[in-house]
């Protein structure tokens, strides 16, 4: 009877593979790379490998609506990333994930690279944009429409929690009582001229906690970028500015010390432009300069001055099939917007492999 009831189970697991797979597609793709990198400063020198893989399916509703999920496993064997996409024709896209990157993930350094952005050295805070509504959020992506000749495309995203917490299995965040509400809009323009693309983004967390009598009220913390892309043959420039108020207030500094995007009070203010060029069809180049000024927005006799953190690198890229040869050299002034820090450089080659 056991063996009469496994064979009834293992049927209808058979017959249930198979619904499924009629329904949809799934596969996994990877890659892996060897690194060398050596950083002046610190002194460090490493050879390493890391890898990761991506698990994803789609399938199409009876609807006509395009389903699809994509989960990243990152070298650790942990989930690094996952966003499930719904698409419903003319009514757009709608994306719900952990750690995604959300709805301003197309609008961070967005100026044209070779290989790494400037933020892969050290993070600053263009990159940082619209990366707290990435998790506990949902995302609309519009579908592109015409303007005035122009086409353009709208990315909007909400969460009812903004802390940022990673959510999974059904659960729900942890409230931390310092964050609300946070929504975000961003939009994408381009046909305005051939080879240009335009780009603005801004969202906000509401700020909740309770501020103790007699002291400044804590503000909503705001993030903003805007973008400028222009690319004719071979050449692609860009420009883009950026701005992070995290909204908090902070007490005198009375020397320059390190500070930290997103929970030092203050406001970090970047500019980056950039230059690439496409020698052929395998090999491009480009160079970045990443400027992010940091004001603790402190009056007090003991603040300091704003600090500039400088970031210039030079990139080349190589890749035929499935191997790519790239390496960066970056410069890095006031590291940790430190005025008394001193510059630090980076090299890094990298041989990937995709299968």
């Amino acid at each position: 009877m056991n063996n009469i009831k496994k064979l009834g189970v293992t049927a209808l697991a058979s017959t249930l593979a198979a619904a499924g797979a009629h329904a949809g597609e799934m596969s996994v793709s990877g890659a892996a790379n060897w690194t060398w990198n050596q950083e002046t400063g610190t002194e460090g020198k490493s050879i390493g490998a890391d890898k990761g893989l991506t698990v994803s399916g789609s399938g199409e509703l009876d609807n006509g609506w395009a389903v699809s999920s994509a989960t990243y496993i990152s070298d650790a064997i942990t989930l690094s990333t996952h966003v499930t996409t719904l698409t419903m024709g003319s009514m757009g896209t709608f994306k719900v994930g952990q750690s995604f990157g959300g709805a301003g993930s197309g609008y961070d350094e967005e100026v044209p690279q070779a290989y790494e952005q400037t933020s892969d050295f050290y993070q600053n805070s263009s990159n940082l944009v619209g990366a707290n509504l990435d998790n506990n959020a949902i995302i609309w992506d519009s579908p592109a429409f015409d303007m005035g000749g122009a086409t353009v495309s709208l990315d909007a995203a909400f969460s009812q929690d903004a802390t940022d917490s990673g959510v999974n299995n059904g659960g729900s965040g942890a409230h931390t009582g310092v964050y609300g509400i946070g929504y975000g809009l961003g939009m994408t323009i381009t046909g305005i001229v051939d080879g240009l693309t335009l780009g603005i983004y801004g969202d906000t967390r509401e700020n909740v906690k309770s501020v103790a009598a007699g002291s400044d009220a804590a503000r909503d913390e705001f993030t903003g970028t805007w973008f400028a892309k222009f690319s004719t043959g071979p050449v692609s420039v860009g420009y883009q500015t950026s701005y992070y108020d995290s909204g908090l207030t902070g007490a005198a500094i009375a020397a320059a010390s390190p500070a930290t995007v997103g929970t030092s009070a203050g406001i970090f203010e970047a500019e980056s432009m950039s230059i690439a060029f496409n020698v052929n069809d395998n090999l491009s180049l480009s160079w970045t300069d990443t400027s992010d000024t940091y004001d603790t927005q402190d009056n007090a006799s003991t603040a300091i001055a704003d600090v500039d953190k400088d970031t210039d690198a030079l990139q080349v890229a190589w890749s035929s099939g499935g191997m790519s040869i790239k390496a960066y050299r970056m410069e890095e002034s006031n590291p940790n917007y430190d005025s008394d820090a001193k510059s630090r450089e980076k090299s890094e080659i990298s041989l990937g492999l995709a299968f």
